[in-house]
């Protein structure tokens, strides 16, 4: 089913020139798999070639060729919407309910978006005697994470696609399932050989030679912060452009006016979201002192709720963490919140009761957490919240503030308008209010060390795109 043993390059699965392997293993009983093969600089060279041949015609295209192109890409995934549902559950846990509800969903939103925004966008523009124009930017080198797999190719590849570009993409090892089914519907649907290029492998090996290889004009990296330093420095010689979305430690402000129930039982849900392998969920629980016991029974209450287990059971919520690095990493901060003296209301360090195999990791709630603890520092990725206590909202706007981090931030208040002027003085991309449904036009990313640049949506489709000037396109009047 899967061409694990093979690179989609120039149009063609073909042989790698790597000889390396990546054992994939299944995170929910810790078997093997599959053998994943792993490329090495030559395969990248052989990609960014085709992607430049087909740069020059490609680019050409007209909107209306692109946005059909797009169209095919969207119905061929519907088709084969449970492939990728079941790809997920096996190569990173994810229970099949929300593998199916919300990972295999988003691939199609964000496509459906990306049409809709292509339809009506302006690559042209007359400003007096200049013509400014928006072009794809050229080859675009896309290094994609495990944690939302489909999602994140989806979000570069077919902005790209709708700007342009041509593409060499490096997805996770973790999350190479998917990523073959993408590109098996990339073929599918006809676009063009050269345009769109796949090549697994290391990020210290194929992603250094996408982030330092001339022929690519743009890399957009999604992963940790200290992954994205090291590809903007890798990048940095030939001065290519470089779009990171990193990582985040967001806050999730209770203001006093707050429905408290729902405010933290809802907080809580969009916490252990995806068993807590997000980069934007609210992982920080701010609530006044006074109100800090109420908050901690519903939320003890409500986290022994989440049931954990098998991930094909379509009664499971949360799964295991994706491998044992993740789960190793989890249990050591959980101990350390343990150590450092926050109160531990729930959850705790090991696998939740009847779990032997597999890495599970237990709904963990740690209570008057201070803002200097680490867990309120770094992120984690599991399910893990963090609450913690303020006297006064310009407390809560500078804990908010205070931590390297600025990807998202969340605000619940009875009055819109409230939480309106406080969403206004967070450092955060997105602030959302009062747990709003998803908008799938809105920019996504972050400021300071969650990021630069922007995906989805109108906004993500620019970031593939330069700007030329033509000076005197017109004659003076």
């Amino acid at each position: 089913m899967y061409r694990t043993d093979k690179f989609y390059i120039d149009g063609q699965w073909v042989e790698p020139i790597g000889k390396g392997t990546f054992t994939l293993i299944n995170p929910s009983d810790e078997q093997a798999h599959a053998e994943l093969a792993m490329g090495n600089a030559e395969d990248v060279e052989r990609a960014v070639q085709a992607a430049r041949r087909a740069f020059s015609d490609y680019s050409r295209w007209t909107p209306g060729q692109r946005i059909e192109l797009l169209e095919r890409v969207l119905s061929i995934y519907l088709r084969r919407y449970e492939e990728f549902a079941q790809a997920m559950t096996l190569e990173m846990g994810v229970p099949i309910a929300f593998s199916r509800g919300a990972q295999a969903a988003r691939g199609t939103l964000h496509i459906e978006e990306i049409i809709r925004v292509l339809r009506r966008f302006k690559f042209h523009e007359q400003h007096g005697t200049t013509q400014i124009r928006r072009e794809a930017i050229g080859v675009c080198g896309l290094i994609t994470p495990w944690n939302w797999p489909v999602n994140q190719i989806v979000v570069k590849t077919a902005p790209a696609l709708a700007a342009g570009c041509t593409i060499v993409l490096k997805p996770s090892e973790f999350s190479a399932l998917s990523a073959l089914l993408f590109a098996e519907v990339l073929d599918e649907a006809g676009v063009p050989p050269g345009v769109f290029n796949l090549v697994n492998g290391e990020g210290s090996t194929v992603g250094h030679a996408i982030s330092t290889h001339p022929g690519i004009d743009m890399v957009s990296f999604t992963g940790s912060t200290q992954t994205g330093i090291r590809v903007a420095k890798a990048a940095a010689d030939t001065v290519k452009r470089v779009a990171q979305e990193l990582g985040g430690k967001s806050a999730n402000l209770l203001l006093e006016d707050a429905d408290l129930s729902d405010a933290v039982s809802k907080g809580i849900a969009a916490c252990f979201t995806n068993s807590g392998q997000s980069c934007s969920i609210p992982t920080r629980m701010l609530v006044p002192a006074k109100l800090m016991a109420d908050v901690v029974q519903i939320a003890r209450a409500e986290a022994a709720r989440y049931s954990v287990g098998d991930p094909h059971d379509e009664n499971t919520q949360l799964g295991p963490l994706v491998n044992r690095a993740q789960f190793e990493r989890v249990q050591t901060l959980v101990q350390t919140g343990i150590d450092e003296g926050a109160e531990l209301i729930c959850g705790g360090i090991g696998r939740p009761a009847g779990l032997q195999k597999g890495y599970y990791a237990r709904p963990t709630v740690f209570a008057n957490v201070l803002p200097h603890m680490t867990i309120a520092q770094e992120e984690i990725f599991g399910p893990v919240l963090s609450i913690i206590a303020y006297h006064s909202e310009e407390e809560a706007i500078e804990i908010a503030n205070g931590t390297p981090y600025g990807l998202a931030a969340y605000v619940q208040s009875a009055d819109l308008q409230h939480a309106r002027d406080v969403a206004g003085r967070l450092r955060a991309g997105q602030v959302h209010l009062n747990y709003p449904l998803a908008d799938f036009g809105a920019p996504f990313g972050g400021v300071k060390q969650s990021g630069n640049g922007r995906e989805w949506g109108e906004h993500g489709l620019m970031e593939y795109l330069e700007i030329k000037a033509i000076v005197g396109y017109e004659p003076a009047p």
